[in-house]
């Protein structure tokens, strides 16, 4: 027995290490156009703003399939499907355009034994939102797939790490095992019916209707909820606007190229038992976009409200890791 010890203690000393944030340099590329659209003009029902295409030498930059701001001076926080944090500060200049990602660091996932996620099944992160506690983001709230799961995990000076905490979700959802089960968990603000509520999406989980499944977490507001979707397209990922209407972004292929839109649902129409359906805000197919994956809703340092719409490139040398930003009309 006592042999086993220092064994013991070194296979803690070894995940210790293994999960430690390292510094990553990443290269922008301004995007100064989108679909037939220069900087700031209209785009469908949105306003473009610009963008940036990224890279890093580091290959676990990359597949970031969700982001979400975490605290002040444009801190986000991405979830990348290998099971990493992603994190860093939005960088912008003085026209209050974005145009770069600074102090990035990765971490990898933690279990609750604080050990780093096993294997690519368990480590499938495709979704993010911040928890906030007395208007202080506190944590950020994570979907997986594969092993579909939701999980909690605590934020330090805006940074996510340490244990997962995992949050029970119905048994229908935990029972997809597919890449195609959780895309999409967003936390409804203040303004929503549900406020606090967790708003959590399937991808290809249908009901006898056709719809998308999901799911409201909360305590008074709980229960089932459908999204009316399109044949072309999935939902991806959602975010709440600040007035409490609901954003889900949606992603397919067409003729061997991306497609992607983006729908608002009045904050009226959020609520359990509800079947929900969206106005088109926002479409796009070809090289202008990529594999659109994420979207955040934050505020500019100039204090303009942005969503900011990202790709995942798989990990691949023909994808791109791109971010898009638009702003509502006036």
């Amino acid at each position: 027995m006592r042999g086993r010890r220092p064994l013991a203690l070194l296979a803690l000393l070894l995940a210790a290490q293994s999960v430690l944030a390292v510094e990553v340099s990443v290269t922008a590329v301004p995007i100064t156009r989108f679909k037939d659209a220069g900087l700031d003009a209209a785009v469908d029902k949105l306003i473009f703003r610009g963008g940036i295409a990224m890279g890093a030498q580091d290959d676990t930059f990359g597949g970031l399939s969700g982001v979400t701001a975490t605290g002040a001076d444009q801190q986000v926080a991405f979830a990348s499907d290998r099971g990493n944090f992603v994190q860093g500060r939005l960088a912008y200049d003085e026209a209050d355009r974005l145009f770069g990602l600074i102090g990035v660091s990765i971490e990898a996932m933690q279990n609750s034994r604080g050990a780093p996620l096993p294997r690519q099944f368990a480590r499938d992160a495709e979704s993010i939102d911040t928890v906030y506690r007395d208007n202080m983001p506190v944590a950020v709230r994570v979907g997986f797939e594969n092993l579909t799961r939701v999980a909690d995990f605590a934020l330090t000076d805006g940074v996510p790490g340490g244990p997962a905490r995992e949050i029970a979700i119905p048994t229908w959802l935990a029972d997809l095992r597919t890449n195609e089960s959780l895309e999409s968990v967003c936390i409804a603000p203040p303004s929503s019916p549900i406020a606090g509520s967790t708003l959590l999406l399937a991808e290809a989980a249908l009901d006898e209707n056709g719809n998308h499944r999901g799911w409201l977490l909360g305590q008074a507001d709980k229960g089932p909820i459908a999204y009316v979707g399109s044949a072309a397209v999935n939902p991806t990922d959602c975010a709440f606007l600040p007035n409490g209407d609901l954003l889900v972004l949606e992603r397919g292929i067409s003729m061997l190229s991306f497609t992607m839109s983006l729908r608002r649902v009045p904050a009226a129409q959020v609520l359990p038992n509800s079947v929900i359906a969206g106005e088109v805000v926002l479409s796009a197919s070809g090289g202008t976009i990529d594999n659109m994956e994420s979207i955040m809703v934050h505020t500019s340092p100039a204090g303009e409200t942005r969503i900011v719409i990202g790709s995942d490139n798989n990990f691949n040398d023909w994808q791109r890791s791109i971010l898009l930003e638009f702003a509502l009309p006036q």
